[in-house]
């Protein structure tokens, strides 16, 4: 029978998978309309409902098949304040959204639990704004009183730590680790890439992970990438091979695609890449980053992907 204890995966070298592409699941794959891209919205329609408990319940199959922790990460990426009212919502919401989605994965966890090893739930941030363009930059005081907001509904709430994904520039990031500091949350932060490795400010990856560490009184537990192919930022990777800053980097959630940010903003078809394909570039990821335990994927994956990634990095993990 799995341990069911959990442990956030900075805390040991053990597998961890996530989910996919959930909102292009949604919307490409179940013809679900998402307004701003927000999976938050199906939360209070029950056939969505529906579909976002079968949608977790296929990669959580997919943890317990090949014994590995799992994270399961809130439909809550744009669930803050700005997007909310965007969608006409009302300031009550912010409290409603949130909770109903730590609930759904509260739900999934009792009924996965004895199956899969450390199941953690985490309280998922996104940015301010556009998460592929950085638009109107905050600092990072601006950050964490905007990020609170959030925040503090998690820390109220079941959660194991909070995820923010898609951050674009530093400042917003360290932002968003103080608003968690200030609650006592664990926070990974995960940044999105451009085609050539750095962030859409032009930051480096080792630039922003070194600022936001020495900005916060506690550090993230640790960094991310997300939203991005791993054809454009293992190269720049590679560049820093061996050198300490790289064990800072925990968990991959690879695009499908290879197009870049402006491309697939205008497309109107999936683009799901090519699933073998994908796994063997987070193999050589697994290879390239010594901490690399925490695999999932973004925009166009599916579960299709994952289990190739998964059956994949465990081969790297038991070399």
């Amino acid at each position: 029978m799995p341990d069911t204890r959990t442990s956030l995966p900075h805390q040991s070298n053990n597998l961890f998978l996530t989910d996919g592409g959930l909102e292009t699941t949604l919307v490409f794959l179940q013809g679900f309309e998402l307004p701003y891209f927000a999976a938050c919205h199906l939360l209070n329609d029950e056939a969505g409902y529906r579909a976002m408990q079968d949608y977790y319940r296929r990669y959580l199959n997919i943890a317990q098949q090949q014994n590995t922790g799992f994270i399961l990460e809130s439909p809550t990426w744009r669930a803050n304040p700005d997007w909310l009212k965007l969608m006409n919502l009302p300031e009550s919401a912010l409290m409603d959204i949130n909770t109903k989605a730590v609930q759904l994965l509260t739900d999934l966890k009792a009924e996965f639990a004895g199956r899969i090893n450390n199941l953690l739930i985490s309280g998922c941030i996104g940015p301010r704004g556009d998460g592929y363009k950085p638009g109107k930059l905050m600092s990072a005081e601006e950050a964490q009183h905007y990020h609170s907001a959030q925040i503090e509904v998690f820390s109220q709430l079941p959660v194991d730590l909070i995820s923010a994904m898609t951050i674009n520039y530093a400042a917003e990031a360290i932002g968003i680790v103080r608003a968690a500091n200030t609650v006592n949350l664990p926070v990974a932060i995960s940044f999105t890439l451009e085609t050539d490795g750095k962030l859409p400010t032009g930051m480096t990856l080792q630039e922003a992970i070194t600022l936001v560490d020495s900005r916060v009184a506690e550090r993230p537990v640790y960094y991310m990438i997300n939203c991005a192919h791993p054809s454009h930022f293992i190269p720049e990777l590679q560049k820093s091979a061996g050198e300490p800053w790289l064990n800072r980097i925990k968990g991959i959630r690879a695009n499908a695609s290879c197009k870049s940010h402006a491309e697939l903003d205008e497309a109107t078809e999936l683009d799901s890449g090519n699933p073998e394909e994908l796994a063997r570039e987070n193999k050589r990821l697994k290879d390239l980053l010594p901490a690399l335990t925490v695999f999932g994927g973004c925009c166009g994956t599916d579960e299709r992907h994952v289990q190739a990634i998964a059956e994949q990095v465990a081969t790297a993990a038991n070399c």
